[in-house]
């Protein structure tokens, strides 16, 4: 394998059989490289903050008390980890969609299709903005609403939104990302200012001691507000840059340090807002302790009680704008995803059209556009669709560190540039943190997101060609880590105490969850090495 070409293209044979190989990079080199490091900062921090923090820091109380400030913290750990595995990837091997694509290179077919799935399925992640706003909007409006589903006019509503969005990614990138910071500013703003006049309204002091103490439901439950908390899916967000590093001039640059520069404004955003709620939530509403503290429209409502009247009117604003930023960089994401799918041959190719005069895959958002819409229909509210999106897009994370170890390993291939130092221990701790991620959300989420993944083996089978260049049987070799990684974190999440039987108690069902996903590290990797050694020997034959 050898690495990105010097225009920042990745080359396209490492996949034996793709056939396609001069129609993909002519695709490819239709994008336009107009992004710099403030344009990829602001695309990275306006997708990490987006309904999160309008609604996590309540989720996170109710679930954790003020405990749930260690679970931003963790959260944040997990950030940086993941984050310099994906930096490595990006800035070596820069390419649209790329966070779809390394997968594909290093574990072959079968994974690359359950990831590429996974990544088609978390689009719901931008139905989940789009709710969020409904919900806000549901205050001057309650008839969009029924309870916690949309109403035939909110549906209609959502739709109109998502059009929207879809219309405003349908120019130039350079558009894009001058909207994007705009967006962006006022983004930064907003939270500051509700932070300042909240703490200004008044501190109760001793809130990390009193009604049930610091960590009233256990340390434990900091583990489940990472995602039942919505905590993950609000970090959630700090790889977009990378799926940009197609479209930026100099990505080993620009890349690492604005993906870091976005999750350091984003972390400290959000714990001051988890500490400004936690101070500044009235004593009368304590008195079932902070699973008494709910709100559908959390912070917009506290300024209220709080006679915040101006605040209120701004922060309804924002949970219109915040949101949308937000649904506005993961529509142009998605479009990437979708593009990146299409070029791996996970979906017809027909997606991977790129319009020569923008530099937008427009077919692509146009089939995001319909799977939103879809998103919109099942799912009630937006905690119901972040538990399962959150899960879903961590996979990604998963077999970004697989990727990476694979590329390094690789005996015969040129590696990664070592741009991150101790990768070695990294990554394997990368892929067992996002493995507890997952563990941690619940088998209340997990039983219907992990099979909802496996479902893609379906997918794989029916977009499997005999010119892809290996044999079925020895797809499914190389890919079978994959299947049994998920087959087993569905079975242990059962077992498990994070809503499951609790056959396997607590801390034994972590540390086994640790174990066994450490062992599949390393078996994906030895798969991925021994793909890459058969397909060079291969093309040495042909």
């Amino acid at each position: 394998m050898s690495q990105a070409d010097p225009d920042g293209t990745a080359p396209e044979g490492r996949v034996a059989g793709d056939g396609v190989a001069p129609t993909v990079l002519a695709q490819e080199r239709r994008l336009h490289r107009d992004l710099g490091f403030w344009g990829l900062t602001a695309i990275g921090f306006s997708n990490i903050v987006g309904s999160g923090w309008l609604f996590a820091a309540m989720y996170a109380a109710q679930t954790a008390g003020p405990a749930a400030l260690l679970s931003w913290i963790g959260a944040g750990l997990l950030c940086a980890l993941v984050a310099l595995v994906m930096i490595e990837l990006g800035a070596t091997r820069p390419e649209g969609g790329g966070t779809v694509r390394w997968p594909l290179y290093a574990s072959g077919r079968l994974v690359g299709t359950l990831v590429g799935w996974s990544v088609l399925l978390s689009v719901g992640g931008t139905a989940a903005e789009i709710s969020a706003i409904m919900q806000y909007m549901a205050h001057y409006w309650p008839a969009i609403y029924n309870g916690h589903t949309l109403t035939a006019s909110g549906l209609g509503v959502a739709a109109g939104l998502s059009v929207l969005l879809t219309a405003l990614n349908w120019f130039a990138v350079r558009l894009f990302a001058r909207l994007n910071n705009l967006v962006s500013v006022f983004k930064v703003v907003v939270p500051i200012v509700t932070v300042v006049a909240l703490f200004a309204s008044g501190w109760h002091s001793g809130r990390l001691t009193d009604h049930g103490g610091f960590a009233p439901y256990g340390y434990a439950a900091c583990l489940t507000a990472l995602a039942g908390g919505g905590i993950v899916y609000s970090v959630n967000g700090f790889q977009a840059p990378l799926d940009f590093s197609a479209e930026t001039p100099n990505p080993r640059r620009t890349i690492p340090a604005s993906v870091l520069t976005g999750i350091a404004m984003a972390l400290l955003m959000y714990l001051a807002l988890q500490v400004a709620f936690l101070f500044s939530v009235p004593e009368q509403l304590l008195g079932h302790g902070w699973r008494g503290v709910s709100f559908d429209s959390p912070f917009g409502q506290l300024a209220l009680i709080l006679n915040l009247h101006w605040l209120s009117s701004l922060l309804y604003a924002d949970a219109v704008l915040s949101p949308g930023g937000s649904a506005y960089v993961g529509v142009a994401i998605d479009a990437r995803h979708t593009y990146a799918l299409a070029k791996n041959g996970t979906i017809p190719r027909f997606f991977m059209q790129v319009d020569p005069r923008s530099g937008i895959p427009r077919r692509a958002l146009l089939l995001n556009l319909v799977v939103i819409v879809l998103f919109l229909l099942p799912f009630g509210g937006w905690q119901s669709i972040v538990r399962v999106m959150g899960d879903m897009y961590l996979l990604i994370y998963a077999a970004s560190a697989v990727a990476v170890a694979v590329f390094r390993a690789d005996p015969g291939g040129a590696g990664t540039a070592g741009w991150v130092p101790g990768l070695r221990w990294i990554a394997p701790l990368s892929f067992v943190v996002s493995s507890e991620f997952v563990y941690w959300s619940g088998w209340h989420d997990l039983r219907l997101a992990l099979p909802l993944v496996l479902a893609g083996l379906v997918l794989f089978v029916t977009m499997w060609r005999p010119d892809h260049g290996s044999s079925l049987a020895g797809e499914l070799r190389t890919g079978t880590w994959m299947v049994v990684y998920l087959g087993v974190l569905t079975l242990l999440s059962w077992l498990g105490t994070f809503k499951g039987s609790g056959r396997l108690p607590a801390p034994y069902d972590s540390v086994t969850v640790a174990a066994v996903s450490l062992a599949v590290f390393f078996w994906a990797v030895r798969s991925g090495v021994r793909q890459l050694t058969a397909e060079r020997l291969r093309a040495l034959a042909v």
